[in-house]
């Protein structure tokens, strides 16, 4: 079974998917340990790892792609992966939704801005006419063809435009064909409702440490209806001030001793997978 049908499966119990945001494939490894049953491998943290920049669309589709397959690689459960606005025309859509296949991601959403794009919490998004954004849609359903990756119709309208012209361009995409829709930007309860209440059938909702939504449990998302939850910066955010305080720590006290408790070497070495990896050179090494 490949992830994306696994993906299908998880949705079709009914039960909402929760999935975090890995930057990196350590933070993958991470979820996957924690008990996930899919991973978010989001676009905001794959520039910061990578670029060490923000989310204003700096990362090319050979590296996105590139980050996609080392993740998939390190875990056995599905990835969405945040696939910007397409890096480009009909003909890239096209090569990126096979280039995300090969890499082994379950699913994968386009986002109607133009360039230069915004992380969907940021000031300044623009978006790109809405039936412009459809067809493009379109072209990425046509792509995927007969293999199981679910595409994910995001629009960053509600930011920008409000929650009435989000909700409408929830509804256009899924007359193009995709699979669910995703209304990115969300900042209050007030907004998660109304998505919930104007968009009917299979939907993502971003819920973004540091603003009032973090009150709704995920139980509460599924009775709204909605199919995936993404945290998508929480492991981010704690990662980044562990190691600020750690590295705060040991400029001031010239020890790591007495800082943020850290993980063991064997701890880590149980993460990262080296057991396996030792069985390998203990039955084939010379």
């Amino acid at each position: 079974m490949t992830q994306a049908a696994a993906l299908r499966a998880l949705l079709s119990t009914g039960r909402i998917v929760t999935a975090p945001g890995a930057s990196d494939s350590l933070t993958a490894r991470l979820v996957q340990r924690a008990g996930f049953p899919a991973i978010y491998m989001t676009g905001f943290g794959a520039t910061a790892s990578r670029l060490g920049t923000p989310d204003i669309g700096l990362l090319s589709q050979t590296e996105m792609t590139e980050h996609a397959r080392n993740m998939a690689r390190c875990v056995n459960i599905p990835i969405i992966a945040d696939a910007d606005t397409g890096y480009g025309g009909p003909a890239n859509i096209h090569r990126t939704v096979r280039e995300y296949i090969q890499a082994g991601v379950a699913a994968l959403h386009l986002e109607d801005q133009v360039a230069p794009k915004r992380c969907g919490q940021m000031a300044g998004i623009r978006l790109m006419e809405r039936g412009e954004s459809a067809k493009r849609l379109a072209c990425a359903v046509e792509a995927r063809g007969r293999d199981d990756l679910l595409i994910i119709g995001r629009t960053d309208a509600m930011p920008a435009l409000g929650a009435a012209e989000a909700i409408d361009r929830a509804k256009l995409y899924q007359d193009a064909g995709v699979d669910l829709v995703f209304v990115d930007g969300i900042k209050t309860i007030a907004e998660v409702e109304a998505v919930a209440r104007g968009v009917v059938g299979p939907k993502v909702v971003s819920i973004v440490d540091g603003n009032e939504t973090v009150a709704l449990k995920a139980a509460d998302l599924q009775q709204m209806g909605f199919s995936v939850v993404l945290y998508a910066v929480t492991a981010l955010f704690a990662a980044t001030r562990t190691i600020d305080a750690a590295l705060r720590h040991l400029h001031a006290a010239g020890t790591p001793a007495g800082g943020p408790e850290p993980v063991s070497y064997a701890t880590f070495s149980e993460i990262v997978g080296l057991d396996g990896f030792k069985q390998l050179d203990d039955r084939y090494g010379v």
